[in-house]
């Protein structure tokens, strides 16, 4: 009887996902044969803007996630790292569509980052962004992340050209000398910085964070060309170039994509002595495997353009980003990767928008999914159905920077 029971739940919770359809963006498949005009691609930024912009409250802290099922509970966590990377979007926005609406939401974003940015035990000459408990909400101990004081580096940096002087130099330059810090002699870094584990760890390395931390560091920079800076940087994706290199496959790196190119404008810039060959070689490598792995969905189905095979929406910016951020450093000789490149890039954007929310209270925000999985699909799970209409900050975030890089001459 119990065992019935359960089968019949689990066929009702399956009904459930293929019947209910949430607001926004499930198109017909005759909508994946048309191009985003450059008028859409502008409307499609804006409302991604204003979504995030709506989204921060008074505090200065971003609804982190809504679900489009009025049925499903969102659970109560946050992430610095994300809202640091909210943050970043924004101000990348807010370079070309300034307004005091955009300038008072950057003020607010990063008060509450600076909330959490403190020094570490004994080292008053640096300052780490931690991550706590009662703000994540996950009962582990206070932890200041690598990748969340990179990526608060690179969103206090992109503020500054928004609302100028909002952080002062010194206090960018003790969030540099952090990640100094926390980098090896071989260009690698410990992940998070734990005080009551006996400081700097590396039990767990994250694939983001060493892109995040050259990133921010490449961008200080630039504000401040000290060479340390640059030396931390280079270090860091000459390290990621070394230990990827030869491999037919590697991870797909958007960070260190988006990294590179800020490195090599600079090294452009300076003509200094760089490892160029190493830091091409190895862009070419995440490219190629972003492409090879991409999913293959037929022309007019819903998920064309996606890169993965259940049509989540995320990864795909993700790699969009990577993409776009290489195309303007590829030399000539990269001709037809490049040609790949734009065609994957043009798709993909193109799912972004026929994915987005266009209207209502959601209007600009990007599920996790563009739609629900049947229960015939490979990868159906009930749980993938539930969480597919869930609309999360870095979601909105990651596609507002690949259409912002999409839109940029």
């Amino acid at each position: 009887m119990k065992r019935h029971l359960v089968f019949s739940l689990f066929v009702a919770a399956c009904l459930l996902s293929i019947l209910w359809r949430p607001e926004g963006p499930l198109c017909s498949p005759s909508e994946t044969q048309t191009k985003a005009s450059p008028e859409q691609l502008r409307h499609a930024i804006r409302l991604s803007a204003d979504y995030l912009i709506r989204a921060c409250g008074e505090d200065g802290k971003f609804v982190y996630r809504v679900n489009l099922n009025p049925k499903v509970t969102p659970s109560p966590r946050y992430n610095m790292l994300r809202h640091a990377g909210a943050l970043y979007a924004l101000a990348t926005y807010g370079e070309t569509h300034p307004d005091e609406r955009m300038r008072q939401v950057l003020d607010r974003g990063a008060r509450f980052l600076k909330k959490n940015i403190a020094p570490i035990p004994g080292k008053d000459e640096m300052l780490a962004l931690w991550s706590h408990p009662e703000i994540t909400g996950i009962l582990k101990p206070v932890q200041a992340k690598l990748g969340g004081t990179g990526l608060g580096l690179v969103a206090l940096l992109t503020i500054e050209k928004v609302n100028a002087r909002a952080t002062p130099v010194d206090y960018l330059w003790k969030m540099g000398r952090f990640l100094l810090f926390m980098q090896k002699k071989e260009g690698n870094f410990y992940s998070k910085y734990i005080s009551a584990q006996g400081g700097r760890d590396d039990k767990w390395t994250s694939l983001y964070y060493p892109g995040e931390v050259a990133l921010g560091l490449a961008l200080l920079y630039e504000a401040d060309p000290s060479p340390l800076w640059l030396r931390g940087a280079t270090d860091a994706i000459a390290y990621l170039a070394r230990i990827r290199a030869g491999k037919a496959s590697v991870e797909a790196d958007h960070w260190a994509l988006l990294a590179t190119a800020r490195l090599l404008a600079i090294c452009d810039r300076n003509k200094g002595a760089f490892p160029r060959k190493a830091f091409l070689d190895h862009a070419v490598q995440i490219c190629e495997s972003m492409l090879v792995k991409k999913a293959t969905h037929p022309e007019g189905a819903t998920e064309h353009g996606c890169f993965t095979h259940d049509g989540r929406t995320c990864p795909t910016a993700t790699r969009l980003e990577g993409l776009l951020a290489a195309l303007t450093f590829l030399p000539t000789e990269q001709k037809a990767l490049k040609g790949r490149i734009a065609v994957a890039v043009r798709e993909g954007i193109s799912f972004l928008l026929r994915s987005q929310v266009r209207s209502g209270d959601h209007a600009g925000g990007i599920p996790r999914a563009i739609g629900l999985l049947p229960v015939g699909h490979s990868q159906f799970k009930p749980s993938f159905n539930k969480r597919a209409t869930e609309i999360r900050m870095d979601y909105v975030q990651h596609a507002l920077s690949a259409m912002i890089q999409f839109a940029s001459p």
